[in-house]
């Protein structure tokens, strides 16, 4: 079963390397942002392909009651894993709308850079680190 680690989507499409004076966010950025997110969701729809006809070819009807529950529980570990990339396809293309509104790169609480090396490693981040990491401290505060 195939992951997908942040680092999987990011093996197609080499990282940007910015040239002094460039400005943030400008076309040849949000081009390479584009391509590195639809890599990305091509990939996971292959995937997803993956599993349908896995489990449409391994749908057996197995007397045995262990090896029943054995299938059942892979399956339920193959949904659970599609259903998080599911949830991560809703982001690719949440992120994909913010790149075509020219709202991309910036952090949705405070509104400042988030910063392409931040970018190349969470492609659909929408916070910036300083914000992230008071986010997760409230959480953590919080209790959940």
């Amino acid at each position: 079963m195939a992951s997908t680690n942040k680092r999987e989507h990011s093996s197609a499409v080499e990282p940007y390397v910015a040239t002094t004076g460039e400005d943030y966010m400008n076309a040849s950025q949000l081009e390479h942002f584009r391509n590195l997110l639809l890599n990305w969701k091509h990939s996971l729809m292959e995937e997803v392909n993956r599993t349908v006809n896995h489990m449409q070819d391994d749908s057996a009807n197995y007397p045995d009651p262990n090896d029943r529950a054995s299938q059942e529980e892979e399956f339920n570990l193959e949904l659970r894993t599609r259903d998080r990339e599911r949830k991560l396809l809703r982001k690719i293309n949440e992120t994909l709308a913010r790149i075509e509104a020219e709202d991309y790169g910036y952090c949705e609480s405070c509104g400042v850079e988030i910063g392409i090396r931040r970018l190349e490693a969470r492609p659909t981040a929408t916070l910036c680190i300083d914000c992230k990491t008071l986010e997760e401290m409230r959480e953590k505060q919080g209790g959940g």
